[in-house]
């Protein structure tokens, strides 16, 4: 069996103002079988289960790694980093900022 798999860290959740959790990678299976909507509920579904199938390894090269070891082609997506502003809270007041609203 060759199947292509995605290899990547995910981002964190918009409920999150932290890094918790996003130190991980996960090495997620590609659909096989196409999702078509339950004709009572209008739910998606599917015979895959593959697809929600995540494998969770520490590090990049662990993910790698297995999937070498398990004869499946990947595709390595790394993120890019994004470097906060940091800066104070008197900041969102200072005098000749633009402002969001106007008079």
């Amino acid at each position: 069996m060759n199947m292509r798999v995605r290899i990547y860290q995910p981002a964190k959740t918009a409920m999150q103002s932290g890094k918790a959790k996003s130190d991980t990678w996960v090495l997620e299976y590609p659909r096989q079988d196409k999702a078509v909507p339950d004709a009572l509920m209008g739910w998606q579904s599917s015979g895959d289960t593959l697809k929600s199938v995540h494998l969770h390894f520490d590090t990049a090269d662990e993910a790698v790694a297995y999937a070498e070891e398990s004869g499946m082609e990947y595709v390595l997506l790394r993120n890019t980093y994004r470097r906060p502003k940091i800066r104070a809270y008197a900041d969102n007041f200072a005098f000749g900022k633009r402002q969001a609203w106007t008079h």
